[in-house]
């Protein structure tokens, strides 16, 4: 009898160790550990992330379905690499679904925690401003995400949402591809404020316009072109 619900455990055993290994993936990705276009064999990845290796071929398929990774038959893996298209794709997503969660939540009136995220922008921007921004790089990241998190939220749909945290995880990858400027906080939170004064006066309109702009300027940031016409014909955002 041990014996038999042994092997009905191992199964279950089995896929926690994937998802572990996965996790362990995408943090290596968020944080750097694994860059844009790093190349990896199979046994490179095995001790990097401590798992075995049933599991990290898990981690790999999955990272593959959602552009992380590519998956190179006999010889390992490749990390996304962070080109002026894929960066283009990965912002022009995201701004549609914040856009949509905008929407979604002036609708809705689910509006509730706004004034608490304008108050942590509000502090950063003016940090920023007091030549402080050197000394918070993980602030500014986790500030910046706190509003896309919220508008991510608005869309109410699981679906959307694992889409939404998938291509984050590929924003991720970009971000760390590029040296942090600090000059850039202070102009974010001012965009990012002009986002949220917009949910405050539930003005879709003009939240909707405010995330066009905060997506131009980031791609004018990183030195990334927008498609024409893509994101806006006003001079500022080119």
């Amino acid at each position: 009898m041990k014996d038999a619900d042994f092997s009905a455990e191992r199964p279950q055993d089995a896929q926690l160790m994937a998802t572990r290994a996965q996790d362990a993936l995408w943090a290596a990705l968020r944080s750097g550990r694994l860059r844009d276009g790093q190349f990896l064999s199979m046994a490179q990845l095995v001790d990097l992330l401590e798992f075995p290796i049933a599991a990290i071929r898990e981690a790999v398929k999955q990272a593959s379905s959602h552009g992380l990774l590519a998956a190179l038959p006999k010889r390992g893996v490749q990390v996304m690499e962070a080109r002026p298209e894929t960066i283009r794709e990965c912002l022009d997503f995201r701004m549609a679904l914040d856009q949509e969660g905008a929407r979604r939540r002036i609708a809705g009136h689910a509006l509730d925690g706004l004034g608490a995220l304008r108050a942590r922008h509000v502090a950063l921007r003016d940090a920023a401003r007091a030549h402080a921004a050197h000394d918070m790089p993980p602030e500014a990241v986790e500030t910046d995400l706190s509003l896309h998190d919220f508008l991510a939220a608005g869309l109410g749909n699981s679906r959307l949402a694992d889409s939404y945290a998938a291509n984050r995880m590929r924003i991720a990858i970009i971000q760390n591809s590029r040296p942090f400027v600090p000059d850039r906080i202070a102009s974010a939170m001012e965009e990012h404020l002009a986002i949220i004064d917009a949910l405050a006066a539930r003005d879709a309109a003009a939240a909707t316009e405010a995330i066009r702009h905060h997506c131009a300027q980031t791609l004018r940031w990183w030195g990334v072109p927008p498609v024409a016409g893509a994101l806006s014909s006003r001079p500022e955002a080119v």
